[in-house]
């Protein structure tokens, strides 16, 4: 599997941005998804994660109502729609994608990696 994240930029506190990994190399139907970030001198840390179906979703509880996880399976695309940025979301945006199972929150977890992709919000 291959994944290939897009979409960060650098941006006002209070915008959005909508971060994209596109998928390709198998089958992903079975394939659980997460968006991972890790901001300088921190370690890497869970954002989101989603069923491939786009059916289960979770977030940590610092982006919760702010972000927004989904796939588009037509496109072989798992998306993060962020809102409300805030400076303390500045980080290197990384998606993962898991063989076993959807929605956990650990790093170690997942076999496959993005290459990342940076945000940076400005106060």
């Amino acid at each position: 599997v291959q994944l290939q994240a897009s979409g960060g930029g650098l941006v006002q506190a209070g915008g959005s941005l909508r971060l994209s990994c596109v998928a390709s190399g198998r089958t992903f139907s079975d394939l659980g998804m997460g968006w991972f970030r890790q901001a300088p001198g921190k370690e890497r840390e869970f954002v989101s994660a989603i069923s491939w179906s786009g059916r289960f979703t979770v977030y940590t509880d610092s982006v919760k109502g702010r972000f927004t996880i989904a796939t588009d399976n037509a496109k072989n695309t798992v998306y993060l729609q962020m809102n409300s940025l805030k400076p303390e979301d500045t980080a290197i945006y990384y998606c993962a994608a898991d063989r076993d199972r959807w929605g956990s929150r650990a790093a170690s977890d997942y076999d496959y990696w993005g290459q990342g992709t940076e945000v940076t919000v400005s106060s």
